[in-house]
């Protein structure tokens, strides 16, 4: 299994673009993010989600707003948590085209963090989403996400942490054909990102980087600025 995640990663890491995209792939885009997560008092449950405000450029051309919420689960006897989730998206065209498409989005996950060395914290997330994209079929999509957080000043995850954000994210989509005659890659998109974070107080931690976003088609940088919120 390890093999073949690491396998995966490596290929994703040398996507190659095939074509030229139909916006500016040299502009800088920009996300701002905030993710939320609480465990309900005395309880295996909880609730998790994020907001997040994607645009093309530094801000005012929409790509996507992205609103997604689920109810998650984590059993006592092991280090993991799962979710049952939705997304709501709609997205933006570039440039001075106002059209959008909407989407609905129903997600499970699995979440799990390991430590290598006592040091670097790694954490796996395998996503599997059903998507109902307007004019299209229903679609599915699996993903992968390893995240890697390395604590640069000694003091762990905790208040006051400056810390390396590392992540790595592969999705491949369940099949080919999206309806009209229309197809997709297997192979849909990887992220690649890497930028730094600290940590205000206890559940509550702020990051700033960049993230490479490949697709078979196109190349493009996004500058990333996110909140994660745990209370």
């Amino acid at each position: 299994m390890k093999k073949a995640l690491l396998f995966l990663l490596i290929t994703s890491f040398f996507s190659v673009n095939k074509a030229t995209a139909q916006f500016d792939e040299d502009q800088m885009g920009a996300w701002y993010m905030y993710f939320f997560s609480t465990q309900f008092e005395d309880s295996k449950f909880g609730v998790q989600g994020d907001v997040q405000v994607r645009n093309w450029d530094l801000g005012g051309d929409l790509e996507q707003l992205l609103l997604r919420g689920g109810f998650t689960y984590k059993p006592e006897q092991a280090d993991i948590k799962f979710t049952l989730g939705y997304g709501n998206i709609t997205t933006g065209a570039f440039g001075d085209d106002n059209s959008t498409v909407s989407e609905s989005r129903i997600y499970q996950e699995a979440l799990f963090p390991t430590n290598f060395a006592d040091k670097v914290l790694l954490t796996h997330r395998f996503r599997y989403e059903q998507r109902f994209v307007e004019n299209q079929d229903m679609r599915t999509r699996y993903r992968y996400n390893l995240f890697v957080n390395v604590p640069l000043n000694g003091k762990g995850m905790e208040k006051g942490a400056v810390y390396l954000a590392l992540y790595n994210e592969l999705f491949i989509n369940g099949q080919r054909s999206i309806g009209n005659g229309n197809t997709v890659e297997i192979f849909d998109r990887n992220r690649f990102y890497a930028a730094l974070g600290y940590t205000i107080k206890k559940g509550l931690r702020t990051q700033l980087g960049v993230m490479n976003q490949t697709t078979d088609n196109w190349s493009k940088n996004q500058l990333q600025l996110s909140l994660h919120h745990s209370f």
